[in-house]
Formats: structure tokens, sequence, C-alpha cells
């Protein structure tokens, strides 16, 4: 009986070959979830602490062999880029040649609306990509169910609308018009009119902050928290009147290109940019960021377009020979950009870098004016001067979702939950930042070096020179004497010296010694005995 128990146990050990391949690859998949190693309970002398600490490791094994099964079972849908035989290559295959092989589902989203009296159009999707906002350079905005093609509202406000924002959801979207921005409710009712921007250029919503960033005219840039209403920041950026305008997905901070070929980087709580790249020789005419965060494409008007990380501010490749006026990262990481009436799609498939993956000619004379990939689909939408198109690319989009984070199938009680956690996960505009890691962590502690004393006096230096160079303004008769010019020089003069007290104080220290030095030497010869000793 004890040979056939011992039998028994090791045919249940045995596994069939399938099933210890699939156990290997849930145990490596196990490991990605696991937080780390675990504690190491044998050292510890605490019970109660041991006992907790051996049921908090006990939690987070079975949450990790659960996201390892559902990783599995339940999200097996891969993406599917395009493939090809011998010498045939990928960017020469049409969307008709794509659409003899796709389902019936897949062809419904290649079509073409002709709207020629209101374009040129710009677009937006939801985080889900269920709905879609259009608005016409001449006063069309449209939201569009995408699910069911069904068009939800539409408004002719009659004036230029320079662009379109979803907020946190369907329910409210910003457009910039001719001379302020506006917020619509989802069925075209004006709910606020956003006067202190001025003539607003581009729009985009920070969702983890609940912040409508604004690029004007003449350059300012504006956040505003929509859940309260007030003005977090208002920014002088210096650099002259730009259009290219985007935010990083990955921290927040919000991108602008500029006439000089710079790209500037910006947080609500700094007046200054946190970065600022020289990215091209002329002006830059578009910027979009990977959905990793880590990198930048920018396109310059000297027809080149650049990759650049992020995490080193480096250039890591660069594509001559096409000037793109707009730019699009996909999901999964293919490059979409468009100029005139061609739009071309890179990708990185071997990791050596971005080239061709697929091109799509529009009919001549459309131009070109926006793309953008839909999300968890595989298609891209093209705004241009004659409407909007929709084709299909395979590969761009992330085929599995997440119901807790983007939902295209939620329900209205869904959306309000959903709201409701939103808000009270929202971040602090302290929280934009270039590292988004460096939340919680200590600061090391560095040693401020003292400057040396001849450092202190070029620079005081520098700063009377600064102040003696003033020029004073004109002012009415009687209030502009020379004497009161003089005067108000020397006020200048004296302000500039006492930004320096250090050197005051070390002035003053040496005078009371020699003051110190001077009485001992003429004191009696009895009392010299009490004087200070060097």
């Amino acid at each position: 009986m004890e040979v056939a128990l011992e039998d028994n146990n090791l045919m249940e050990k045995v596994l069939p070959p399938d099933e210890q391949e699939i156990n290997v690859e849930l145990e490596a998949k196990e490991k990605k979830y696991l937080r780390g190693e675990g504690a190491n309970l044998e050292s510890l002398k605490d019970k109660k602490l041991k006992t907790q600490l051996a049921s908090r490791e006990k939690l987070y094994g079975k949450s990790a062999k659960a996201a390892a099964k559902i990783e599995k079972w339940l999200l097996p849908a891969s993406a599917g880029y395009l493939e090809t035989d011998g010498l045939e290559k990928t960017w020469r295959i049409k969307q008709t040649d794509i659409a003899k092989e796709v389902d019936l589902l897949s062809s419904k989203n290649q079509y073409d609306i002709v709207l020629p009296d209101f374009g040129p159009y710009k677009l937006d999707f939801t985080a889900s990509g269920r709905h879609m906002l259009a608005g016409g350079r001449k006063g069309h905005l449209a939201l569009v169910d995408m699910m069911n093609m069904n068009l939800i509202k539409e408004i002719h406000v009659r004036e230029t609308v320079r662009d379109v924002a979803f907020l946190h959801n369907d329910q409210f979207f910003a457009a910039a018009q001719k001379k302020y921005s506006y917020i619509y409710a989802r069925d075209g009712t004006e709910l606020h009119c956003l006067k202190e921007r001025g003539p607003v250029a581009r729009l985009r919503f920070l969702k983890n902050h609940f912040l409508l960033a604004s690029v004007n005219k003449i350059g300012q840039l504006h956040y505003q928290d929509v859940t309260y209403g007030d003005m977090v920041a208002s920014i002088r950026t210096g650099k002259g009147r730009t259009d290219v305008m985007e935010v990083n997905p990955y921290n927040g901070v919000v991108a602008l290109g500029h006439s000089g070929g710079t790209v500037t980087m910006w947080k609500p709580t700094s007046q200054a940019p946190l970065v600022q790249m020289q990215c091209h020789p002329g002006p830059v005419s578009a910027v979009a960021f990977h959905p990793n965060g880590h990198l930048m494409a920018t396109s310059g008007k000297e027809r080149k377009v650049k990759i650049w990380d992020l995490r080193k501010f480096e250039e890591v490749q660069t594509i001559h020979g096409f000037h793109a006026k707009t730019l699009s990262f996909s999901q999964k990481g293919l490059l979409a950009a468009g100029t005139g009436s061609f739009v071309q799609i890179l990708g990185d498939s071997s990791g050596g870098g971005y080239s061709r993956y697929m091109s799509h000619p529009m009919v001549k004379g459309y131009q070109v004016e926006k793309v953008m990939f839909r999300p968890y689909e595989d298609v891209l939408r093209i705004g241009h001067s004659m409407g909007w198109s929709s084709v299909l690319i395979p590969g761009s989009g992330e085929p599995n979702f997440d119901s807790w984070v983007a939902n295209p199938f939620e329900t209205s009680k869904q959306r309000r939950e959903k709201e409701v956690h939103l808000l009270l996960d929202k971040l602090p505009p302290e929280t934009i930042m270039l590292d988004p890691s460096k939340i919680g962590a200590m600061r090391p502690s560095r040693r401020k070096e003292k400057p040396t004393r001849g450092e202190i006096e070029a620079e005081k230096e520098v700063a009377i020179e600064a102040a003696k160079s003033v020029e004073m303004k004109k002012k009415t008769k009687g209030r502009n004497k020379p004497s009161k010019r003089t005067k108000k020089k020397k006020e200048l003069v004296e302000n500039a010296k006492k930004t320096f007290p250090e050197l005051e104080e070390k002035n003053i220290a040496g005078k009371k010694r020699r003051i110190g030095e001077d009485a001992a030497a003429e004191l009696p010869t009895s009392l010299k005995r009490f004087a200070r000793k060097n």
C-alpha cells in the first residue's frame, strides 16, 4: 500500500508538457507582479509584527498570482502588424488592399466625411476612444459616438474655432474661438466663457490634475483648474507667438515649440522653463510625445523629423526629407506625420530606429491639419481642409483595455462613479515635475559651498555697474531735475550694495578690530594687561 501511495504522489507531481509550460509562464508573470523580494521574517523577534508581515506577504502572493492568471487567460490579444513576403514593402500596401482582408466591423472604420464649407478640422478623442470631437475652422463643432457612428450633437458657433479639447470625460469639452475660449456641455449648452486667456491658439487638458492648459496669440501660457474655476498660473514665455503645444502623458509637463527652433517645457509652479532644448535651426512645426513619456518627436521647417530621448535630452534619430505639420504617437509607439496631402506612418519594429511603415496619400487638394490615433483601435483619424478621414493602421492600438482606466462600454452609473474617483484622486499642480518618481523621496542633503570673497566682490561690482547703467524714465516738468536723477541713481547703487551684506559685515568687523587695537595702544601702562590680546 505504501508503494502504491508513493506512485500516486509521483503521478500528481509529474504534469503533461503543456501544463508544465503554462506553469513556467505563470511563474514568470507572477515574478513580474510581485513587489520585489519578500521580507526576511526569520530575523524578526516581535511575534506580532512577524504575523502581520506574514499575512501581508501571503496577500501579495495571491494578488500576483491573480494578476498573472488574468494576463494569461483574459488578456490574450496582441497587436498585429503588417507582414510582407520577399521584396514586398509594407508602405506600398494601400487602404483598398487592407479593406479586402479585414472583417466587416474593421472595414467600417474606413471612410471620408466631406464638409468643405467648414474645414480645416481639429480632432480630439476621449481616453477610451469612444467619442470624438471635431472642430472646423469656420465654426462647426461636432460630437460623434464612434462605437455606432451616431452624431450626438453639432453646433455652429459662427466664428473661428482654432482648437478643441475634451475635459475629463465626454460630458464637457472646450473650444478656442475667435476672441475667447468656451466650455460646452454634451448637449451643446454653453457653460463658461474664459475671458482671462485672450485669443487662444492651442488647448490641452491635463486629466490627472484637472487643469486646462492654453497658449494664446502673444505667447502666454495659462493653467486653469476646471473643478473650481480659478486660474492656477499665468506665465509669459517670452518666446513670442506659438501654435505648437503638447502635454507629456508621463509627467504632465507642457511642451511649446517656438519660431527660433527651441522647445521649452513648463509646469504651473514655475515662471521659468524647466527645460529649453535647441531642436531645429528654424521654426518648430510640430511636437509629439510617446505614451511612455521618454521619447519626443519634433518637426522643423528644414524638412527633418527628430526623435529625442528625454531621459538624457539627447537626439536619438533624425529622419531626413520630410516636413511634418502635425505629429502623433499611437499607444503601441507608431508615429504618424502629416503634411500637405500626404500622411506617413513610421514604425520601430526591430528596435533599430523609426522607418517607413505605411503611407496614405490624400485626395489631391486636401490639406492635412491634424492626425490622431484612436485609442484601443487600429485606426488613424485625419482632419483636413475638406472634413476628416479614417484609415486602418494595423498594430497601432492597444488590444487590451483596462476598464478601471478607460472603458469604451461604460454605463452612466459607471461614468458617475469614475468621475467621483477621479476627483478624489486629483493631483495638485505641485506634483507636475520632470521626474515624478521624486515625489515622496528624500532630498539628498548637500552643503552649499560658500562663495569666496573675490567672487562676492565681483558680483557686487557687476550689480553696481548694472544699477549705474539703468536708464531713468523721463518724467513731467519739475520731477526731471538733474539733482533728483542723481539722487535716484545713488539710491539704486546703495540698494545694490545692500544685497551683499557679507562684505559690509566683514568691513565693519575689520574697522572694530582696528579701533580696538588703536585703543589698546593708547591705554596707560597699568591697564594694558586688561587689553584683548591677538
